[in-house]
């Protein structure tokens, strides 16, 4: 079974460490948050992200949501590690750079 295109993500938590995630999950994701979270602190939290994301979605790659959760802690890692998002710190909450 052939896979699709990737794309490599970065990890603030542990610099250095790159790993390679499905292409048209990460950009759809990283598009949604993108356009929901605020530009300045303090932020949204990271639980209020979903139900806004998820109908922002394709549902050819997120049916009913699945795996949004996890998309979202992926994207927000790697945008965190390239500068794009910053972090409020407790409770955490985004906002873009």
């Amino acid at each position: 079974m052939a896979k699709g295109p990737t794309v490599e993500v970065e990890n603030i938590i542990s610099p250095g460490s790159r790993h390679r995630v499905d292409a048209g999950k990460y950009e759809a994701m990283k598009t949604a948050m993108l356009a929901v979270l605020p530009d300045a602190p303090p932020g949204m939290a990271v639980a209020a992200i979903k139900p806004l994301v998820v109908p922002l979605l394709p549902a050819a790659l997120f049916p009913g949501g699945d795996k949004a959760g996890w998309w979202i802690k992926c994207v927000q890692l790697d945008l965190e590690a390239k500068g794009v998002l910053k972090r409020s710190e407790k409770p955490v909450r985004l906002y873009r750079a």
